[in-house]
């Protein structure tokens, strides 16, 4: 083995995953930002076939006789079947919330697809995330196995024997007081359990300890005799190994009960965690070697690969992937948001709570002294830079006080970075962060008739029975684009009782189609619900007055919403529009 880089291969954008077939001559990987999967020949180097897939495909599997390819499609929480043999989509599934990844029974015959996002639940209640159980012969979904108090469970592992399969998790204490982190529990992370079978148990099993906590889990692989399990830790630049005979020991010797306190029990991982790896920043993929001898691990944030011995469990070389020589600031701020190191007790970072820069769809409870008053419903950091100001109430006026003092008193418990630190971070969300393309309802800018329609109820001046519609309750008043946002404080009548009177900061709505739930405290769980649920008075925009055909229209255009940069041209026609009243 030279570990040296031997050839590099141009793929779409962003991607995502890779899968090599048994006999090494073809890899098939994933764009995520393209909607496609190309296919490789490693023989000549060389992208030889494009395969389209649903929207924002990521975990890759081949079926046991590489007749199938099975592409999890993230943003249209889908599973595609890819017939290699034609070179088409043959079957699609539904899958959980936003899935990513996925791993197939030792025998061939079931798919096990984990997700990321909670599924759509009653407002002010616990996480709830779906594992989809596939049957792999007849491209049928057979069954949905639900993790409670359960979410971003971004991969999955079956054991060689197929007694178990392995999730990475993270439990959030997300209904409870942001305070409670300085007395830790504000989220823990762990592996979730899965027995083969209806009858099989669902356990979660923390990878913390006491006064440590192991953030952001991503990538499990399993050992080739079935004893070890390797768990990639994002948020603090390490490798668990765990010992899976003491797992299995584990389970058979407890009852219901004792199970269920498993999942909030930070000592128990002292009886099958074997040993802590540190790696290089942001660790993510991982794969073992035909030989069971070593492990590669995907130090992201360090542009090469980790080679760690599974005899000795220590690193035995790097492999560098020709990354940049010179560390820029957005770099440093990007390992900063993807670490926990500067939360107490590394609980988390950024990236926990912002995944792919995004938001996790959560609703948290950043009280201090009035626990249980004033909701916050998670935001994006996408393209953020030049619409302050920041938070639901608009009182960080600027990026440096939103991540400054204020991040380190009410959510880090620590010090706050210093200045070279706060910079850096900056840097990063001004310049490294911008919305993925639309390709599920705006793919090429040419809107369908149905979002015609709904853009001009959206610029719309007089509601349906021809009266004009005051300027302030314009949809297009308060959301102008580029950002669609006019950076002000408005009240649009959508207080709650937990909520002190305020205005709210108008959120940007680019790229709003996956940002669910919605609203300041997240009780609208659909953008339909906006109007039909929590705007009888029509303070939120006049829509009273629409049939719901018309409705429809709207929200499909509001779907169709894309990054700013696309919107130059409507913002000059939106300007001219006031010049010629």
């Amino acid at each position: 083995m030279t570990e040296k880089v031997l050839d590099k291969i141009a793929v779409g954008e962003r991607p995502h995953s890779v899968v090599i077939n048994k006999d090494g001559t073809r890899a098939y990987v994933s764009n995520q930002w393209s909607d496609n999967v190309y296919e490789i020949d490693l023989t000549l180097s060389s992208v030889v076939d494009t395969f389209l897939t649903g929207s924002g495909p990521a975990g890759l599997i081949l079926s046991h006789d590489e007749q199938f390819l099975v592409v999890v499609d993230s943003y249209s929480s889908e599973v595609s079947f890819i017939d290699l043999r034609s070179g088409s989509e043959v079957r699609r599934l539904m899958a959980g919330n936003n899935p990513t990844g996925a791993d197939i029974s030792p025998d061939g015959r079931l798919l096990y697809v984990s997700s990321r996002r909670t599924l759509p639940k009653p407002y002010r209640t616990p996480p709830v995330t779906e594992v989809t159980v596939i049957d792999a012969d007849r491209q049928r979904v057979v069954e949905r196995k639900i993790f409670e108090n359960a979410y971003m469970m971004e991969n999955v592992a079956f054991t060689p024997s197929g007694d178990m399969a392995l999730a990475t998790l993270i439990r959030p204490k997300n209904l409870i007081p942001s305070i409670q982190v300085e007395r830790g529990w504000m989220m823990t992370y762990g592996i979730g359990v899965i027995e083969p079978g209806n009858d099989g148990r669902i356990v979660q099993l923390l990878l913390d300890e006491p006064n440590a906590y192991y953030s952001d889990p991503f990538d499990i692989v399993v050992s080739q005799d079935g004893k070890k399990a390797f768990i990639s830790h994002a948020g603090v630049d390490f490798i668990t190994v765990i010992d899976l005979d003491a797992i299995r020991t584990l389970l058979a010797g407890s009852d219901p009960e004792e199970l269920h306190s498993y999942s909030n029990h930070l000592g128990i991982s002292s009886s099958y965690v074997i040993k802590r790896i540190p790696t290089g920043a942001n660790p993510k993929g991982l794969l073992l070697s035909h030989d069971g001898k070593y492990l590669y691990v995907a130090e992201r944030l360090e542009d090469r690969i980790a080679v760690i011995g599974t005899d000795n469990m220590e690193t035995i070389s790097t492999i560098d992937l020709g990354g940049p020589s010179r560390i820029t600031m957005a770099r440093k701020g990007r390992r900063l948001f993807n670490n926990s190191g500067h939360t107490f007790q590394n609980q988390y970072g950024c990236y926990t709570c912002h995944p792919d820069a995004h938001e996790d769809g959560l609703v948290y409870n950043m009280a201090g002294k009035d626990m249980g008053r004033n909701l916050a419903n998670t935001q994006t950091l996408r393209d953020i830079g030049d619409i302050p100001p920041y938070k639901w109430n608009g009182k960080n006026s600027s990026l440096y006080k939103q991540d400054g003092m204020r991040f380190s008193t009410v959510l880090t418990r620590t010090e706050a970075f210093d200045y070279d630190e706060l910079d850096a971070l900056v840097a990063y969300i001004v310049t490294g962060i911008r919305n993925p393309p639309n390709l599920r309802y705006n793919p090429n800018g040419e809107l369908s008739e149905a979002q015609k329609r709904g853009k001009e109820i959206f610029y719309r001046t007089h509601d349906n029975f021809g009266n004009e519609i005051p300027e302030g309750n314009r949809c297009y008043t308060c959301h102008p684009p580029p950002y669609f946002t006019n950076l002000q404080m408005v009240d649009v009548g959508t207080l709650s009782e937990t909520d002190d009177p305020m205005l709210f900061d108008v959120p940007q709505l680019n790229n709003i189609y996956e940002s669910a739930p919605y609203l300041h405290d997240g009780r609208a769980a659909t953008l339909e619900e906006l109007w039909t649920r929590f705007n009888s008075d029509d303070t939120h925009g006049v829509a009273n007055d629409m049939l719901k055909d018309e409705l429809n229209d709207l929200v499909e255009y509001l779907k169709s919403m894309r990054d700013a940069r696309y919107y130059k041209d409507e913002v000059e026609t939106y300007q001219a529009s006031f010049k010629n009243k």
